[in-house]
């Protein structure tokens, strides 16, 4: 299994200018300001390949005025309690759970996206994280948005 990634907080003056395009375009998306990547990354002024490379890896940081949400990713295994026991460290640690979507299980797994109000936890997010992963049925977990 591959290296888990891990964060940094930047501050944005200090980022070399593509992120900061990127990021551009990708706020552009989001609010509908441009309708496809091509109009995004032209009025963001980089390349569609540029936002490509990085589109992945450049979010920025939000916090929200009554707490941080944050948006996980789990690949589980399609097991009876998996998705409980995940849900159970939120609820043991302060989080807030805000929304739920899983996928349909295929090939024994579902993807599962849980939307949380992260700021009463007693947990860093990359502990949570380790935790999810130490448990039986967690293939993956990573941080969508937040």
């Amino acid at each position: 299994m591959g290296k888990r990634p891990s964060y940094f907080i930047v501050e944005a003056g200090a980022l070399p200018e593509i992120f900061l395009k990127v990021a551009e375009a990708k706020r552009l998306l989001e609010t509908g300001e441009a309708a496809t990547v091509h109009q995004a990354a032209r009025r963001a002024g980089i390349s569609r390949s540029a936002f490509y490379k990085y589109k992945d890896a450049v979010r920025p940081f939000n916090d929200m005025l009554h707490g941080r949400i944050v948006t996980f990713q789990f690949l589980l295994k399609d097991e009876p309690g998996v998705l409980s026991a995940v849900l159970n460290i939120f609820a043991q640690t302060g989080g807030n759970i805000l929304t739920i979507n899983q996928a349909i299980p295929a090939s024994g797994c579902a993807a599962v996206t849980v939307g949380a109000e992260t700021s009463g936890m007693a947990l860093t997010l990359e502990e949570l994280m380790d935790q999810a992963l130490e448990m039986e049925g967690v293939l993956r977990c990573e941080i969508l948005a937040g």
